[in-house]
């Protein structure tokens, strides 16, 4: 249902989230998130471009989240890099549809809203935070597994 783009940007923003406020290479990211260097440094480049990380060059620079993880939805995270597209009006071209959806597409786009609601209701700290046997996405080198996400220091 999501693109391999989508899955990419998540696993990122989630290692960046981790680590915030502290910043790291595209190197460290494509390493700690198992993403193919190359392919990550368009995906950053489309985080950039939509606001959502910033890059800074030089002794110290790197990549980092511009908002708090508290403050950042997987939905701003998702539309950065591929949107969701919603059925506004019929896919089909029918002019005696127009907008309005048959019954197929309007299940099709209410549960394209629910996807949309679902993520613009979810934080990136929440879903480092939530306690879990997994660590979401990515592992965290020289980290120990995630319980309860990262301590507030």
């Amino acid at each position: 249902m999501f693109s391999q783009t989508v899955e990419y940007a998540l696993r990122a923003v989630c290692h960046l989230a981790f680590i915030a406020p502290n910043s790291c290479t595209t190197e460290e990211i494509a390493t700690g998130t198992k993403v193919p260097l190359a392919y990550l440094s368009k995906v950053l480049q489309g985080l950039a471009k939509a606001g959502v990380v910033r890059s800074q060059r030089g002794i110290g620079g790197g990549m980092s989240l511009i908002k708090r993880p508290d403050e950042l939805t997987i939905l701003e995270v998702v539309n950065a890099v591929d949107p969701i597209q919603r059925i506004r009006t019929c896919p089909l071209g029918l002019s005696t549809h127009g907008v309005k959806l048959c019954p197929l597409h309007r299940r099709l786009d209410n549960a394209l809203k629910g996807v949309e609601e679902a993520f613009g209701g979810t934080t990136l700290a929440e879903v480092i935070a939530e306690p879990s046997e997994s660590i979401p996405l990515c592992e965290f080198p020289g980290k120990s597994p995630i319980k309860n996400g990262p301590s507030a220091d």
